[in-house]
C-alpha cells in the first residue's frame, strides 16, 4: 500500500526531526562548553608530581585520577581522544601504581583539584598533548 506525503507534511515532518536534533545538541552541548577549552584555567603551568590511582579513555576526553605526592587526589584532563592518541599516549601508556608527572593548567578555583595537562611523562617517556601550549621545556 502506498501513502502519499504532501509537500507540507514532508516539510513539516523534516522541520520537526531537525528542531529535535537541534534541541539534543544544545542540550547536551552546553554543559560540555562549560567545562571544555582553557577559559576555567590558570595562565601559569603548574608541575604536579604522583601516582596514577586511574585512567579513563572515555570520552568527550581522557583524563586521568592521580594521588599528588601531598596524597589530595587530582583529576587530569587530557586532550581530546584523537589528540591524545597522536601524543602517543593510549589506555596502555599508564597504570594505576605508575609514577607520573604532569605539566598543565590547574583549576582558577583552588578548591577544585583539576589540571588541563599539556604534557605529562610516564616511566620516563613523555608525551606532550598541547605541544603549541607548553610554556616550559
Amino acid at each position: 500500500m502506498r501513502v502519499a506525503i504532501t509537500t507540507h507534511s514532508r516539510l513539516s515532518r523534516r522541520r520537526a526531526l531537525q528542531l529535535a536534533a537541534g534541541g539534543a545538541v544544545v542540550a547536551t552541548g552546553l554543559p560540555a562548553s562549560a567545562h571544555h577549552g582553557w577559559s576555567w584555567a590558570e595562565d601559569a603551568q603548574t608541575e604536579l608530581k604522583g601516582t596514577v590511582k586511574s585512567v579513563s579513555m572515555a570520552p568527550p576526553h581522557p583524563s586521568l585520577q592521580v594521588t599528588a605526592v601531598d596524597g589530595v587526589l587530582w583529576q587530569i584532563d587530557l586532550a581530546n581522544p584523537n589528540q591524545t592518541a597522536r601524543s602517543g599516549f593510549t589506555e596502555t601508556s599508564a597504570k594505576p601504581g605508575d609514577a607520573i608527572v604532569v605539566l598543565g593548567n590547574r583549576h582558577q578555583d583552588k578548591t577544585k583539584m583539576l589540571m588541563k595537562a599539556v604534557r605529562i611523562t610516564v616511566a620516563g617517556k613523555t608525551y606532550d598533548l598541547y605541544p603549541e601550549r607548553i610554556k616550559t621545556n
